[in-house]
């Protein structure tokens, strides 16, 4: 397995080692020990997600307040997607900046988005299964979102506008600048 720090370096590219020959492949995908190793803290998730979706659909930018904030694993299964995590941790050297990576079954690439965090991403290819552990509970309550659009954030989600396909609750989110329900930085979300 192979851990490679982005442009901001609380965020994680994870490269499994494929082990392939003629009748397929073996990857491990999750090692708590070598993530905790790289990273210096443990990481406990409780829970793991999957979705299917067709091209052009755009999930976020999603996040949840403390005490229910989660670290994400995510990956992809089958197809194809753009990940994208934005650092919304308020007096960062890198908020408002953002990671955007190529998720892809081909790659196996993971990506490790903190507490700290909004995430998102959009479907680059019909019938993509995208798989995500999270390290805490849903809680409609601490549900939040920045919107996919914000000028600000300048996100090249790599499909034309009216290729995209939103939930409703997706299309009303605020701009960064709008909200006041981000995080500080320098305060452990991990203890």
């Amino acid at each position: 397995m192979n851990f490679i720090r982005t442009s901001i370096p609380d965020v994680v590219i994870i490269e499994p080692t494929i082990h392939g020959d003629d009748r397929g492949y073996f990857c491990e995908t999750f090692v708590s020990n070598k993530l905790t190793e790289f990273l210096g803290y443990k990481i406990n998730f409780c829970q793991d997600n999957e979705s299917k979706s067709s091209k052009g659909v755009l999930r976020g930018l999603h996040y949840q307040l403390p005490p229910y904030s989660q670290t994400k694993l995510v990956r992809v299964i089958s197809g194809r997607v753009l990940d994208v995590a934005v650092d919304i941790r308020k007096n960062s050297p890198t908020f408002g900046q953002y990671v955007a990576v190529e998720l892809s079954s081909e790659n196996k690439k993971q990506m490790l988005v903190p507490r700290g965090f909004a995430h998102g991403f959009v479907v680059l290819e019909d019938d993509t299964v995208f798989a995500y552990k999270v390290d805490n509970y849903y809680s409609p309550e601490c549900d939040r979102g920045i919107a996919f659009d914000d000028s600000n954030l300048n996100i090249d989600w790599q499909l034309k506008h009216n290729e995209l396909n939103l939930s409703p609750k997706d299309t009303k989110q605020p701009k960064l600048s709008q909200t006041n329900e981000i995080f500080e930085y320098g305060v452990d979300y991990y203890a």
